[in-house]
């Protein structure tokens, strides 16, 4: 086995041959090769951090309940700093709940704003990792995260356009357009697009801004407020599902319109109910009524409206990505 040996040393050595010169660049790819990335999975009921390269190589993850930001961002530093695996860690990244603020001109950058997580609005998330860890550190939201891992693993491999809509306690939406993560004003706020309802639906929703917004309408907490159960606890038949496919179809429609996606991934624990695909690929190709001309919609809309592939590790998969790009750009 040939002994690692540090890239910066390596760039004072003098070459005698070609031969030295390939045993040089050898040793310096096994040297870089050794750098790992750090990722955070910041949730609204809990945090996952993970160390590691990509989905075949984590080298060691954590989970622990979302406390006080105090408590909780002190904890995810710990681990890191604790890391003793295989590597050097080269960058964390950060994939967060939020509102946050995304621009880098801004004094609060890296900060989660207007949330209603109780004592966590205006809460730095970005500031504590890199003064603490002295590395890059890349931020932003958990769906746009989640979005990047399938970008570079999963569903979303190849694609430049598309979207990726997490259903769960709340909904989130990010993804790519033209091969850049989705920013802008703020970030996309996909949860909260009004939406047509069904003829004699009087739920008024449970979204403290908007009530029946896509968010007030189709997460856990409006079907657990809505029939008295969460997603888990429904069978396929009921008609919960029913009102579920049909307003997501109307928001995947909106998306299918304005951003012209190649593809639309939906993951999050309400999408864990898999006959809802079906439902929603049905009800979207009947709301778009042949018009947009598209073969992916007109004849194979199972592969346009897909669950995730890198799963339940999207989140933390994600922000090692993050971490990744921001250790890339220094």
């Amino acid at each position: 086995m040939v002994p690692l040996i540090h890239s910066s040393y390596l760039f004072t050595l003098r070459f005698a041959s070609d031969r030295d010169f390939i045993h040089y660049r050898r040793l310096t790819y096994m040297a870089e090769s050794q750098s790992v990335y750090g990722g955070v999975e910041g949730g609204g009921t809990k945090f996952v951090c993970a160390v590691g390269t990509g989905p075949d190589a984590l080298y060691d993850q954590v989970e622990f309940p979302t406390t006080t930001p105090e408590e909780t961002i002190q904890r995810a530093i710990d681990f890191f700093r604790g890391y003793q695996g295989p590597g050097k860690l080269a960058g964390i990244g950060i994939g967060t709940f939020g509102p946050v603020d995304l621009r880098p001109d801004s004094p609060t950058y890296g900060f989660i704003t207007t949330t209603p997580k109780p004592g966590w609005s205006q809460t730095d998330m970005f500031g504590p990792f890199r003064y603490a860890l002295d590395t890059p550190v890349g931020f932003d939201t958990d769906v746009n995260a989640a979005a990047l891992a399938e970008y570079r693993w999963g569903a979303a491999r190849g694609l430049d356009t598309f979207v990726y809509l997490t259903v769960g306690t709340g909904i989130g939406g990010g993804g790519m357009v033209g091969g850049q993560i989705m920013h802008g004003l703020v970030h996309p706020e996909m949860g909260h697009v009004p939406l047509p309802r069904i003829e004699g639906d009087m739920f008024p929703g449970v979204c403290p801004y908007h009530g029946a917004c896509l968010e007030g309408l189709t997460t856990g907490p409006a079907l657990q407020a809505r029939w008295g159960a969460n997603a888990r606890e429904l069978p396929p038949d009921h008609e919960a599902w029913v009102y579920e496919a049909k307003y997501l179809a109307y928001a995947l429609a909106i998306y299918t319109y304005t951003l012209s996606p190649q593809r639309l991934i939906l993951g999050g624990g309400v999408m864990q109910q898999q006959h809802l695909f079906p439902m929603i690929r049905k009800n979207l190709q009947e709301i778009l009524n042949g018009y947009v001309q598209a073969p992916e919609i007109l004849e194979g809309i199972d592969r346009f409206v897909v669950p995730p592939e890198t799963g339940q590790r999207a989140g933390v998969l994600g922000a090692i990505a993050l971490a990744e790009r921001a250790a890339r750009a220094g």
